[in-house]
């Protein structure tokens, strides 16, 4: 029997439980799950950016998680759609932009989560080549640009200065780049040149900095049916002249994608050609002197020059059957920070991705960053230096992650020496058409 004292504590209790239950849901986050592929430490750096938006606000929280590389994290979001429970927002790389446009449902533009959730948006803020990179035909935005990137030159100038080069400068010309490899390798350095993203740095990069197209239609903006044009004699050159200075142990094919990348902070290989977001890594861990230099050209091909191509990532807002619009809300207000000038200032800066919005550019520029970092800006001057052509503008392709990988597979039997330049590059050709008409025709109509 309950007496009027237990009455009135359990009633009591009862009052503050029901209390406490009623302000924990008043103060319930809207939760936006979000996957990305940047390892470590890019990946600690661009969860701090997220942090920054969770602390500068009670209504939503943002959970990074990381899901391995680009292309892991893209079979993972791929996978989850089709599972019904994809995230709110995942980081796709640049060759999955044709891939994300052909998704349809699966993805919601970014424009239209603007439109539809009421939330400020400047898309003329964009630098023009990032917005048209992620834009459809008739020029509305579709992902949010965020980790933007080119290829350029990092250079060790204690093993420049060792060899009796020019610590000032790292060599202009693939012929000048030739001769530093030579005089680096007789100074004793083991690994005197490697390469990240083979494909990117070797032919998407080359073709544009010599105006060659990689592909048909414009590489790929022109249309579906685009075939490859990398088993061109350019190319072909190109790569036999690689293969030549690996025999020589003058470069080292140091694997797929970035597997290169942690060689040049380590202080293994002088000279790298890898994403102008390496800069953070050799910041934090590089125990020698070096510089950044614009990637070499081969001057009997073209009088100087052209734009390279972005690299790099952006944010894609996929859906799913039972996503509210609260949720699309909170998403579009993790955007709305994401895209403020400060915060692309701050993490180009702290990067060496390249400021994807004009006032951030400016921004960086008003802080004094380019006087006290030479080179930071290295990366926005090679993007920048022409006005674009159909084979500077970057690359949209179907499935652009295997055809890269098939290209990588036939480069390494080339290394291997079970072909030639022009077998590898004529098969790598055959098969990537194969894998762009099965793109063409899944995605017809």
């Amino acid at each position: 029997m309950l007496t009027r004292r237990t009455l009135a504590v359990s009633t009591a209790a009862f009052a503050l439980t029901a209390g406490i239950a009623g302000a924990a849901f008043a103060q319930q986050k809207t939760v936006v799950e979000f996957w990305h592929g940047l390892p470590q430490p890019l990946g600690g750096q661009l969860e701090q950016v997220v942090k920054g938006f969770n602390d500068s606000q009670d209504k939503v929280q943002v959970n990074p998680s990381f899901k391995g590389n680009y292309p892991e994290t893209m079979q993972a979001a791929i996978a989850a759609f089709r599972a019904g429970n994809a995230p709110h927002v995942v980081q796709m790389f640049e060759v999955g932009t044709a891939t994300m446009l052909a998704a349809g449902p699966a993805v919601k533009p970014v424009h239209q989560l603007m439109s539809e959730t009421n939330t400020a948006f400047d898309a003329e803020g964009y630098i023009p080549a990032v917005r048209g990179y992620y834009s459809s035909k008739d020029g509305k935005m579709m992902a949010l640009p965020f980790n933007s990137s080119t290829t350029i030159t990092f250079y060790n100038k204690d093993a420049f200065q060792k060899a009796g080069l020019d610590p000032s400068k790292a060599p202009a010309t693939w012929p000048e780049t030739i001769e530093a490899v030579r005089k680096l390798k007789a100074a004793g350095v083991a690994c005197p040149m490697t390469f990240s993203w083979p494909t990117w740095t070797q032919f998407e990069q080359l073709g544009a900095l010599h105006n060659k197209p990689f592909a048909t239609q414009a590489n790929g903006f022109g249309g579906l049916n685009a075939e490859l044009k990398i088993n061109d004699p350019f190319f072909v050159k190109h790569l036999q002249t690689l293969m030549d200075l690996q025999k020589d142990g003058l470069i080292r094919y140091s694997g797929r994608d970035n597997a290169a990348d942690p060689l040049f902070p380590a202080g293994e290989c002088a000279i790298i050609q890898a994403s102008s977001g390496l800069r953070a890594r050799i910041v934090k861990e590089a125990k020698f002197a070096w510089g950044a230099a614009p990637l070499p050209y081969w001057p009997e091909a073209v009088d100087s020059p052209k734009n390279s191509i972005i690299g790099g990532a952006a944010f894609w807002v996929m859906t799913s059957p039972k996503r509210t619009p609260a949720e699309y809300k909170a998403v579009a207000d993790f955007f709305a920070y994401m895209s403020k000038p400060e915060v692309d200032a701050k993490w180009h800066m702290d990067t060496g991705y390249v400021p994807v919005t004009l006032k951030g550019f400016e921004a960086a520029k008003q802080a004094g960053f380019y006087e006290k970092n030479p080179g930071a800006d290295v990366p926005a001057q090679q993007l920048t230096r022409t006005a674009t052509t159909e084979n500077t503008m970057g690359l949209r392709l179907g499935n652009l992650p295997e055809i890269r990988n098939i290209i990588q597979e036939e480069m390494e039997k080339a290394f291997q020496g079970q072909q030639t330049a022009q077998q590898a590059l004529d098969n790598a050709v055959k098969r990537g058409n194969t894998v762009l008409r099965n793109f063409e025709r899944a995605n017809k109509g």
